[in-house]
């Protein structure tokens, strides 16, 4: 299957993004410390299951543009990105998938413009009403958050000691190069903490919406950050149906460490086999 590598200008940006196959289109959002390479296996699946696959970089990551300002990285600005990569391309309407931060543009997609899209796969990630909503456990799990949001020393806690934190986080070598590649450029791991350095403090509960679109929301029962409840409470917030699927001994990373069990569910709800 041929992956095609283009780029578009977007909001002012330069987007890279890759794409294969043909038929109904449906974009792929990663999330941190990602680029469109973490869909490397789910591409093909879905391509050869008659879709068009579009996979970008979202803004400051991988190969797309990356602005200096904090505020440029507001789930507003990134959201935006995905709508008007879609006009450059064409696309009125696609089916969407997201995985950690794409799953956060991802739901602000499905609340806020509803006619673009025809059905949500969430992984991972909840709606953040739900994840707002889902205890103490849960906010625990964000421990993280707070330390990712302080200038400087993420960045140097990161990158210490030959990337050791980004190494533990996942023990497959291969992807630990794939996210740090990208990474080492100046400018760029500063851009990609700055998901969460802009957007806690803004992403105020009245922006948050039922949605009015299918949904699959997927959770791997070995995630640290992300508990079960935030995921299964999320059907209260999807009035078109919420379909919850749990993959048991998957991480973070169900891309990688349930790849065919997650390529089956995908395939089963994007082309509308399964609800």
């Amino acid at each position: 299957m041929v992956v095609d590598s283009r780029f578009a200008k977007v909001n002012g940006l330069d987007m890279h993004f890759v794409s294969s196959g043909t038929g109904r289109p449906v974009l792929l959002l990663h999330g941190f410390p990602d680029t469109h390479a973490i869909w490397r296996h789910q591409i093909p699946a879905l391509a050869a299951a008659g879709l068009q696959v579009i996979s970008p970089d979202l803004r400051g990551y991988g190969r797309t543009d990356a602005p200096s300002d904090i505020a440029a990285y507001s789930i507003n600005f990134l959201a935006d990105d995905v709508l008007r990569l879609m006009d450059a391309l064409g696309i009125e309407k696609a089916s969407l998938v997201g995985h950690d931060w794409g799953g956060l543009i991802g739901w602000h997609l499905a609340m806020h413009a509803p006619d673009r899209f025809d059905r949500y796969a969430a992984l991972s990630t909840g709606h953040p009403a739900a994840i707002a909503q889902a205890g103490i456990s849960q906010h625990l799990r964000f421990w993280y958050v707070m330390v990712f949001k302080t200038p400087v020393l993420a960045e140097q806690l990161l990158r210490a000691n030959d990337w050791f934190v980004l190494r533990q986080m996942i023990k497959d070598p291969e992807q630990q190069e794939i996210w740090r590649i990208p990474l080492e450029p100046e400018g760029r791991l500063t851009a990609a903490l700055n998901y969460y350095r802009a957007n806690f403090k803004t992403t105020a509960p009245r922006r948050w919406k039922p949605v009015d679109i299918p949904v699959m929301g997927v959770w791997s029962d070995q995630d640290p950050a992300l508990g079960e409840k935030q995921m299964a409470d999320s059907v209260r917030h999807c009035r078109a149906g919420f379909r919850f699927e749990q993959l048991s001994g998957a991480d973070h990373w169900m891309q990688l460490s349930a790849t065919q069990r997650l390529n089956a569910l995908l395939v089963d709800f994007l082309t509308g086999q399964g609800r």
